[in-house]
């Protein structure tokens, strides 16, 4: 088996699309009312699938997963914060710090996932 896709269930994934495409500099390579579909660098397929279109349905109501999308310097990390501050649909939750694991900050989305931009240490 091989993990290369994850799917975060969303309220509007045509709304959703428009937020990821200003936090990861491209669009979907499909869009529809239903679904966006995004291949991140790296081979990462990002999903954003209509919650209520879910099958089997679930019980999930807001977030639940985090994206971590990682970045070069530290720098980079205050740069994607001053631009993740100016995309409107984002909520910026901490201002970039230094944690155990790395110099990050944390975003979440319209349904409440969260991206974590991080520099790992080392």
């Amino acid at each position: 088996m091989k993990a290369d896709m994850t799917i975060l269930y969303v309220t509007d994934p045509e709304f959703s699309a428009g937020i990821y495409t200003a936090i990861l500099g491209h669009g979907p390579l499909e869009l529809s009312p239903g679904f966006a579909f995004f291949m991140l660098e790296g081979g990462l397929k990002l999903g954003l699938w209509r919650l209520e279109a879910v099958l089997p349905k679930t019980q999930v109501s807001d977030g639940g997963a985090e994206l971590i999308l990682h970045v070069k310097t530290e720098e980079d990390v205050d740069a994607a914060h001053a631009a993740f501050s100016a995309i409107g649909g984002l909520s910026v939750l901490e201002e970039p710090v230094r944690r155990e694991f790395g110099y990050t900050f944390t975003a979440t989305d319209p349904d409440q996932h969260r991206i974590r931009v991080l520099k790992t240490e080392g």
